[in-house]
Formats: structure tokens, sequence, C-alpha cells
């Protein structure tokens, strides 16, 4: 069966820190569709004095029905994000996991990775929810009395 999907590239920076202990902080600060399909060459966009940009080509975020309510939880918060995955393996800064799942997100979090949210494209927000929607149906909340309140009358 095939997957939706979608190819993207992250742009990881890197800057400067006027600090004794790190010299230099990284973090993913946007994902963009990757329009060169095959090439996972990281490159320089750009650098100064202060920062640089580094182009991560060459991911795919994968929609899977198991995941619909991460999907569903990150697209109702007020901004929806890109998760992504990164490590810095002997100075070498590269991001692993491309996800839009709130709950992926989390797991890889609480296993001890990196985890940074961008804000999600405008292009991929209609997508995402649109497989949420059709995939994940809320559980209605069920109102319970609080035990202060059982067997409680009232008396008119």
């Amino acid at each position: 069966m095939e997957r939706p999907s979608v190819r993207v590239a992250v742009v990881m920076e890197r800057r400067v820190l006027a600090n004794r202990w790190q010299s230099e902080a990284w973090a993913p600060v946007a994902v963009i569709p990757d329009i060169e399909a095959g090439d996972r060459t990281p490159r320089l966009l750009d650098e100064d004095g202060e920062r640089a940009r580094w182009l991560h080509p060459g991911f795919e975020i994968r929609l899977y029905r198991d995941e619909a309510e991460g999907y569903y939880l990150n697209m109702s918060a007020t901004t929806p994000y890109v998760f992504v995955m990164w490590r810095d393996e002997e100075g070498r800064v590269a991001p692993h996991i491309v996800t839009v799942s709130y709950n992926e997100a989390a797991r890889m979090m609480d296993g001890g990775e990196r985890v940074d949210g961008v804000p999600m494209p405008a292009s991929l927000a209609p997508w995402v929810a649109a497989f949420a929607a059709e995939h994940y149906k809320p559980e209605p909340k069920k109102r319970s009395r609080p035990p202060s309140f059982k067997g409680a009358r009232r008396e008119g």
C-alpha cells in the first residue's frame, strides 16, 4: 500500500555564542520542499561572522494511519510544527528524522534524542490536516461527577 509522502529539506543554522563554555549553537530553522530528488549532500547556503546556514536535502515526510492522533494533536495547536530529530556526532551536525507527528517527536525526546520544531510550511498544513481528519476521530469526552457530588441530593 502506497503511503502519502512529501520530500523536504532541512535548513540547519549554526550561531556563534559569546559563552565561555560553548562556542556555538546549532538548531533547525526551516523545513522546505526538496526540489533536488536523490541528492543528500549538505551544502552551505550562507555564512557571515555570526551564523551559517546549511541545507540538508533528501528527507521524506511519510504519513501513517497509526500516527493519525499525533498529526491531529499537532494540527490542533496554535502553530503546527515539523519536528526535526538531529544529532551532533563528533562535530558533524545533521538532521536524521523529520516528522509531523507530535507523538513520534515526544517518543524520540523520551528516548534522549534532540528534537526541535520549526513552524510547518503553509503548503504542508492542508495535506496533514486532511490526513488527520480522515484517519483520526477524537473520542467524545465523558462527563463524570466528582466523588464529592456522588450521593448528594438536591432539595427543592
